[in-house]
């Protein structure tokens, strides 16, 4: 899976003027970046792993509770009581050939290096399946560099749709140039499912010395995005989601969060309940600077040296 399945054509545009938008905005857009066969394999891929049939023979790194005996996308049945939760994989790549060949598409990681500048090339530092059943909550607006204990500290995001972006499924928002701002409110992951979903950002807004961002910051939404669409964005961009208000029709989408080829560890990553169990017990401070990440766990998607593919 990678050139002849992932496309990631400009449209027409040059890629010097995507790398100015992506600058200038925080993320970029890419529609009908997977072919509908791709997309319908991935969606039976999920319900697999949501199952626990893994043909990496290997499980993600987290997996949610999951009622497998349910026969629904996503084991929610519509017409039963139960409460809609957002079903999070993370590193699915590990478990599942389809997904770790779109995580690993070098078609993927040239273009992340070539819109964030990154010298040396990108590397997979981790994925995540986010995945709403009908009824299932928002995503509180956020960014994602924060969770990721590297040097240096860059992220970029690629997002892949695997649903029709319709605006009652709660598609992804983008707060346009919020990449620039300062470091005022970070969040935490515990609080990612809040009904006031844009309180967080509101507050970040503010202190950055924007007056009323409730009316006056320019957020972008994805709707209209088919299945198969992938946008890219800055690892400080702030977004989010809104609730799936669909009463029968799934919301998936996965993200793919890639790093400069040549990271290392941070100090603060030895005490992370999300990166300590790859770093090795007692190691100091400056071994740690030393430690060459695991290419299983942590691949080289894309280098510098290697040919456009």
């Amino acid at each position: 899976m990678d050139s002849s399945v992932v496309n990631l054509s400009h449209d027409g545009i040059s890629l010097e003027s995507m790398r100015e938008r992506f600058a200038t905005d925080g993320f970029v857009v890419f529609n009908n970046a997977l072919n509908d066969e791709t997309v319908t394999t991935l969606q039976s891929r999920l319900e697999e792993v949501l199952r626990g049939t893994y043909n990496r023979q290997v499980s993600p790194d987290k997996v949610p509770k999951f009622n497998s005996s349910s026969k629904s996308t996503l084991g929610c049945d519509s017409n039963s009581n139960q409460k809609s939760k957002v079903l999070q994989i993370i590193n699915i790549h590990k478990s599942d050939k389809d997904f770790r060949q779109l995580a690993t598409s070098q078609s993927i990681g040239r273009m992340v290096a070539e819109l964030a500048g990154w010298e040396q090339g990108a590397r997979l530092a981790q994925d995540q399946v986010w995945a709403k059943p009908p009824g299932a909550p928002p995503l509180v607006f956020h960014r994602d560099s924060p969770y990721f204990m590297f040097t240096p500290n860059d992220v970029v995001t690629v997002w892949v749709a695997l649903d029709d972006m319709d605006d009652e499924l709660g598609p992804l928002e983008y707060v346009k140039g919020s990449h620039k701002w300062g470091d005022g409110r970070v969040g935490s992951s515990s609080s990612f499912f809040q009904s006031e979903n844009r309180k967080l950002l509101y507050s970040a807004a503010k202190l950055e010395g924007i007056n009323n961002p409730e009316s006056t910051l320019e957020i972008i939404s994805m709707k209209g995005l088919k299945a198969g669409g992938i946008s890219i964005h800055h690892g400080r961009c702030w977004h989010g989601s809104g609730k799936n208000r669909s009463k029968d029709r799934p919301r998936r989408g996965l993200g793919l969060h890639f790093v400069p080829a040549d990271v290392r560890w941070t100090n603060e990553a030895k005490c992370s309940r999300l990166w300590r169990d790859y770093i090795p017990t007692n190691v100091s401070d400056e071994e740690l600077a030393n430690i060459d990440l695991s290419e299983e766990d942590f691949p080289l998607v894309w280098k510098r040296t290697q040919s456009a593919t």
